[in-house]
């Protein structure tokens, strides 16, 4: 079973409610925090805190792009403070909304840092939101740990006297994606539409959407090289080929999922058919599963495939 953020966190409140029980003494996860570093062509990928942590250093302060969960965030931020040598975060950018890429806002907020995102995660941040990966609401931040700096397409700032630029990815992971590029050091930070020998997530109760989705590896694939690092925000780093290859196995996808819309089949119908499950005479096959070579590499496409295929039904079908 694919352990998702709503079964980490119940089985996170379990063990700690045992050990109450037992009269056990209960050790917060920050405590346990373990934030491991690798230096990826120059930068630092930090990992452990929630998701794909990538910085920048230089004399004024390092620059961040995403910054863990909260409950790990000082972790993070101390590890940063480590392996940059910068004593603070100067430049924050989000990637997007969710908690694994904001629990770092507030403390940089607070110690007077520029937070960067789209216009749209700035508007998230200031309100509660559901998401389809976990249950109850996030938000609202803290007025100190909202971006001071929006985009509704395009960035670029000076840092460390390298360009970087950050776009827009319309209606991918969520409606308020960015990728961060770092050309001099041959590095993209895709953020959510990409999770490295794992299955990206697509946040359909949040403008995430199939169209979108494929839009941003066609972007993605654009502006890469093909030995360009690519780091998502879950998973191990990728090349730039591998977001071609990965455009050209997800658009054959969306062809398989028309033929089974129009058929009337459903998420559940769509899963099935790709794990293997049979419908003679009723599905044409596409590509002969067009997954297939993928779930041997990354595992089992369930969530991955229901949320894309109800992101298709949430903006083809009226309500």
């Amino acid at each position: 079973m694919t352990l998702t953020r709503r079964h980490f966190l119940r089985n996170s409140a379990q063990a700690l409610s045992a050990a109450a029980l037992a009269g056990l003494p209960a050790v917060s996860s920050a405590a346990r925090t373990r934030i491991d570093v690798q230096d990826v062509n120059g930068l630092a990928l930090l990992t452990g805190g929630g998701c794909n942590v990538v910085a920048l250093p230089s004399p004024e302060g390092a620059l961040l792009v995403d910054g863990g969960l909260a409950e790990h965030s000082s972790a993070v931020l101390k590890a940063v403070r480590s392996a940059t040598g910068s004593k603070r975060v100067a430049t924050l950018i989000n990637t997007h909304w969710h908690p694994e890429q904001t629990g770092s806002n507030e403390a940089v907020g607070k110690a007077g840092g520029t937070i960067i995102s789209h216009e749209v995660t700035r508007l998230a941040l200031a309100r509660k939101n559901p998401s389809a990966l976990y249950e109850g609401t996030y938000g609202a931040l803290p007025p100190k740990a909202l971006p001071t700096v929006t985009t509704y397409n395009t960035g670029t700032l000076e840092f460390a006297g390298e360009q970087v630029t950050y776009r827009y990815l319309p209606a991918a992971h969520t409606n308020g994606d960015l990728f961060v590029h770092f050309p001099k050091h041959n590095v993209l930070v895709a953020g959510g539409p990409v999770a490295g020998r794992s299955w990206p997530v697509i946040d359909w109760l949040n403008g995430g959407f199939y169209h979108g989705f494929l839009r941003s590896y066609e972007i993605l694939s654009e502006v890469v090289k093909p030995d360009t690092v690519v780091i998502g925000a879950q998973g191990v780093p990728l090349k730039g080929s591998d977001i071609v290859r990965l455009k050209d196995v997800y658009w054959e996808l969306f062809k398989q999922f028309f033929i089974l819309f129009n058929k009337g089949f459903g998420p559940e119908d769509v899963v099935e058919f790709n794990k293997g499950k049979e419908f003679v005479g009723v599905v044409p096959v596409v590509a002969d599963r067009p997954l297939k070579g993928l779930i041997e590499e990354m595992g089992d496409p369930s969530q991955f495939l229901e949320f894309a295929y109800r992101s298709l039904q949430q903006a083809t079908i009226p309500y």
